[in-house]
């Protein structure tokens, strides 16, 4: 009888699955490597405590193993994973009020980013956002929790990168990679993927019109939102 995939090897399929095509990306590998893991933990099932590999990541990636250290040492600082040196790598532990502690973190900040950002948005990362918007509500209709949960990250990556103050945009996005582990995006419901998809819609609309306040308005329900889902069992 065939044993069912241990985490290590749900991971691998997933990223073999989604493997980079680095010849085609201008980014560092490094960065390639930590947003592809990015979304690998949140969509690969995998548990707290469960041990990683970084030798059978990098072959999994078809990345050198020094970027993928760099990343995992990333997402190591993110709370994301454990690592002791020369010991083991594993997925950390998060608990409810790990989450709480982050949502209370982006419910404080993050309105504050959208209404920076109404002042002063450039037409770039303005098309970015509603392709990406776009991209979610596809994987919305399709129910396809790992694109969704992708186009999601890098749609609030964005917000994060064009926020004037580059600080604020480090500690929103820091505040988000704490949140989620243990397969997040896994247990999100299809409702979950179609509301929240219009949730991300409208706050582009606010930023486009120039409309600071509204779009702080409905950053803060949206957080709000997530937390009522995640809590029910929803998200």
């Amino acid at each position: 009888m065939q044993q069912p995939a241990d985490s290590m090897e749900r991971l691998e399929q997933y990223l073999q699955q989604n493997r980079p095509a680095p010849s085609s990306d201008t980014r560092r590998l490094s960065d390639i490597a930590y947003e592809t893991l990015q979304d690998a933990l949140r969509n690969a099932d995998v548990q707290p405590g469960d041990p990683l590999s970084e030798n059978r990541i990098s072959k999994a990636l078809g990345i050198s193993r020094t970027p993928v250290r760099e990343a995992l040492q990333q997402l190591a600082g993110d709370g994301v994973l454990q690592i002791i040196p020369g010991r083991a790598i594993t997925v950390a532990t998060r608990t409810v009020q790990d989450v709480l502690d982050a949502l209370h973190i982006r419910q404080l900040i993050e309105p504050e980013l959208v209404r920076l950002l109404a002042e002063r948005m450039n037409e770039h990362d303005t098309a970015a956002l509603l392709s990406l918007t776009d991209a979610m509500r596809d994987a919305a209709k399709r129910g396809d929790r790992a694109a969704w949960s992708k186009a999601d990250r890098q749609w609030h990556e964005i917000l994060c990168s064009a926020c004037p103050n580059q600080l604020l945009g480090q500690m929103v996005l820091q505040s988000r990679n704490r949140m989620y582990s243990k397969g997040a995006g896994q247990h999100v419901s299809e409702q979950y993927l179609i509301d929240g998809t219009e949730e991300h819609a409208e706050i582009v609309d606010a930023i486009t019109a120039g409309d600071g306040e509204t779009a702080a308005r409905l950053m803060a329900d949206h957080i709000a939102k997530v937390r009522a889902n995640m809590f029910k069992g929803s998200y």
